[in-house]
């Protein structure tokens, strides 16, 4: 197994090659100023006037220019296809907290990816950051402070259960599966939430101004 390339006590903002807002990777990198890019998202950071610390990836997407450009030392191949950038990504950076941007873009393919590596990574805390919402996988406890009446979505990547305080629809008792029952557009209800799993497979879906809250209850 490859040895961990980066590893630090600081946040880390994971910059991937798909369609991101206008935005998105200011607002990451002002949380989690170290720079991982995925692959082809090297190429962005370069466009963008940045110089990633790392570029891990099978770099099937990556320039001639950004290899010319980026020293030789911070890039990393990882010849495998079993994996995507993302994952590889998740497996080999150990930080805190992780911040995605640049992976829910328009390709539904690669956003179904990066959810899935969300649940085959648990034990790295990852935020996906999109357009209008964030993502992230429910550790076993959480507790996060959001506006009364804010959105707040479960979906189970696998058969799950848990419990909850704070949701206008309590989901104990609930067998949640993804080809089942699924918790879309819950409420906050007095600002905390608290939630705990049986197992690492529920995704959290709250909008994307959660960001702060997020990244407190992850921390």
């Amino acid at each position: 197994m490859t040895s961990l390339i980066v590893q630090t006590n600081e946040m880390v903002t994971l910059l991937g090659g798909g369609a991101m807002d206008p935005g998105d990777l200011e607002v990451a990198l002002s949380h989690a100023p170290l720079l991982v890019a995925a692959d082809g998202g090297a190429d962005r950071a370069l466009a963008e006037g940045l110089m990633p610390e790392a570029v891990i990836g099978d770099f099937d997407s990556l320039s001639e220019e950004a290899r010319r450009v980026i020293p030789a030392a911070r890039l990393h191949p990882i010849a495998e296809q079993e994996t995507t950038d993302f994952d590889k990504c998740l497996r080999l950076v150990e930080a805190p907290l992780l911040l995605g941007v640049g992976f829910l873009g328009a390709r539904l393919d690669h956003k179904l990816a990066a959810l899935a590596g969300l649940t085959r990574a648990p034990g790295r805390r990852c935020i996906l950051i999109g357009g209008s919402d964030i993502v992230f996988l429910c550790p076993p406890e959480l507790r996060i402070e959001l506006e009364p009446g804010s959105r707040l979505s479960l979906f189970p990547m696998g058969p799950v259960r848990g419990e909850s305080r704070g949701l206008k629809w309590p989901i104990r008792g609930i067998d949640f599966l993804p080809g089942g029952r699924i918790g879309t557009s819950n409420r906050v209800e007095g600002g905390v939430v608290e939630l705990s799993m049986a197992a690492p497979l529920m995704l959290v879906i709250v909008p994307r101004a959660g960001l702060g809250a997020a990244i407190s209850a992850l921390c």
